[in-house]
């Protein structure tokens, strides 16, 4: 961060004139100006009015080019970005136009509010969503990508889906950041003469034209690894990676299918629906501590480079010590815990992921979502098929998974159900095991289901008879 921002302290006694920040927070109507960025990635500034003669300022070069590049580096180190507008102004007049702005943010109407943004500072890449593509979106340190009243709700419709229904799934918050949802969502396609039920993740992406469409990421049966991926061949030791922890494990090339540009990227298995998601390496964020453990900078470039990295002593939720592997993931856009992985002891593979609120579109209520995180087995009705025909079921949270199973019968029957009878344990004992009971131990054919008794008279003389030892010879 240091080698990025550069504070406005000259060796000379005359300072030449540069340029610095003011920043707006949308949420205030708040002036200030910038100071920089601490090393959690939040905003330092200073009121106008408390600015010192020797207050330290950020400091920006006036050249387009080394702004812009420098710009888009601040901006992704800024946690919440979204929150603030950045104005860049001169440093020698910064706290006259810091206080003029807030003049007029103060009594301008919302309209005049929108004029600002001519005059506000972008990133490089996010001035323009149609410059933005699956491999391009740095969407993780957004607040909002998109809005509700962007969505094409009569697409969505088709798929049986409103917005009231994504907001009880929550799902409504990742797709409005730019992310896929985070569980499946069941989709009914009606296609007229055929209807058609599948799970899928959802997206938005923003076409060529500016429109904002609706992506289906269908569940595929396995990733194909033979093919190359946005120009890369994957090795053995790569598809073995894929496989097992759903990261590839390094930075490698791709090819921008559209500009040819070569990126360094980072590749991971979407583990929901087997999809390969690309990620650019210089949009990694690696935090400064996972769990209450501090990383050095060493650990910090292993994970850069996509590799695994095992950490130990580490603090769950609930004040446990706990050891786990943790790597980037391409389609999550974090360090992700891989507590399945074959590094991690047993005895650490829990997770602090919670049971969801919301199954197939059913909210539970209070009393039903304490018993079924807690891994009791709930009752559940109101649910809904393709046809729209209601149905009803059992659903148990499964914490070693994370994964909610559903039964039409309660387990606990299904287990009863499941227990042999007496009559059958005699039966399999007598026609598998070679066992019998007194009064049928002589018959030779396969007994009838519970039979305990000869059955006809063939079977009674078979039964009154009695073997006797053969000789032996001497």
């Amino acid at each position: 961060m240091e080698d990025e921002i550069v504070n406005s302290q000259e060796t000379s006694e005359i300072k030449p004139t540069r340029d610095t920040l003011l920043v707006l927070n949308i949420h205030t109507n708040q002036v200030e100006l910038v100071r920089g960025i601490d090393q959690d990635g939040n905003l330092q500034k200073v009121p106008p009015k408390e600015k010192k003669d020797n207050e330290q300022l950020i400091t920006v070069d006036k050249h387009g080019d080394l702004f812009s590049n420098f710009f888009s580096n601040f901006y992704r180190q800024l946690k919440n970005p979204t929150h603030f507008n950045f104005f860049k102004v001169s440093e020698y007049d910064a706290v006259n136009t810091a206080n003029d702005l807030q003049k007029y943010v103060d009594q301008a109407s919302p309209e005049e509010k929108e004029k600002l943004k001519d005059y506000e500072v972008l990133p490089k890449n996010n001035n323009n969503p149609k410059n933005q593509n699956t491999m391009d979106n740095n969407t993780e340190n957004q607040e909002y990508r998109f809005q509700p009243e962007q969505i094409d709700w009569k697409t969505m419709e088709k798929f049986g889906l409103n917005q009231e229904k994504l907001e009880k799934m929550n799902a409504m918050d990742s797709l409005l950041r730019g992310f896929k949802t985070n569980t499946l969502i069941p989709i009914t396609i009606n296609l007229g003469t055929a209807v058609s039920k599948m799970d899928v993740r959802l997206s938005l992406q923003t076409g060529d034209t500016g429109q904002v469409a609706v992506h289906l990421h269908g569940i595929r049966k396995e990733p194909n690894l033979n093919m190359k991926f946005l120009g890369h061949q994957f090795s053995d030791e790569d598809k073995k990676n894929l496989r097992e922890s759903g990261n590839m494990g390094r930075v490698v090339d791709l090819v921008n299918p559209k500009t040819d540009e070569i990126i360094p990227s980072v590749i991971s298995r979407d583990r929901l629906t087997n999809e390969l998601v690309a990620y650019r390496a210089e949009y990694m964020k690696i935090p400064n501590e996972i769990k209450g453990i501090q990383l050095d900078e060493h650990q910090k470039q292993t994970l850069l480079e996509g590799g695994p990295l095992y950490l130990e002593g580490m603090t769950s939720k609930k004040g446990e010590s706990f050891d786990a592997t943790v790597q980037f993931n391409a389609d999550k856009r974090y360090v992700e815990f891989l507590f399945n992985n074959n590094q991690a002891p047993q005895q650490s593979q829990h997770t602090d992921q919670e049971a969801p609120r919301v199954f197939r579109g059913k909210e539970l209520d209070d009393s039903q979502y304490e018993k079924f995180k807690a891994g009791q087995t709930v009752y559940v009705d109101g649910l809904t098929d393709a046809k729209g025909k209601a149905y009803q079921g059992y659903i148990t949270f499964n914490k070693e998974t994370s994964k909610t199973d559903f039964s039409f019968t309660h387990p606990n029957k299904l287990k009863e159900q499941a227990k042999p009878t007496e009559d059958h344990k005699t039966q399999t004992a007598v026609n598998s095991q070679g066992k019998t009971n007194e009064a049928t131990k002589n018959i030779k054919e396969p007994l009838e289901s519970k039979q305990q008794q000869p059955a006809n008279k063939q079977q009674e003389d078979q039964q009154k008879k009695v073997r006797r030892p053969r000789r032996q010879k001497l």
